[in-house]
């Protein structure tokens, strides 16, 4: 089986952190290998409890992927846009 999974890097604290946003998995490293490393392995271990618990189709369907072949591959967003919430008064509005 094989899952395409999107990850981002952030600096935080002079940690750098892993995120799959996709599957809501993380993890982090004092390098960027090192934070590369331990995020394929968090997945490792997150994909083999989904299989162990029977679970593995239906996780990943419920987060958006879907199945071509023997490949899980996520969903592609159609357009990406950053939107800015500010508050005033105690009530939200979008920018």
């Amino acid at each position: 089986m094989k899952i395409e999974l999107p990850i981002d890097y952030f600096e935080e604290d002079g940690t750098i952190v892993a995120l799959c946003p996709t599957l809501q998995v993380s993890s982090f490293g004092d390098t960027l290998d090192e934070a590369e490393k331990s995020i394929k392995e968090a997945l490792e271990l997150f994909i083999e409890g989904c299989e162990t618990l029977g679970t593995i189709n239906e996780v990943l369907e419920e987060s958006g992927f879907r199945k071509i072949g023997d490949k899980w591959v996520p969903r592609k967003p159609i357009k990406t846009k950053k939107t800015t919430l500010q508050r005033a008064t105690g009530a939200a509005f979008y920018v």
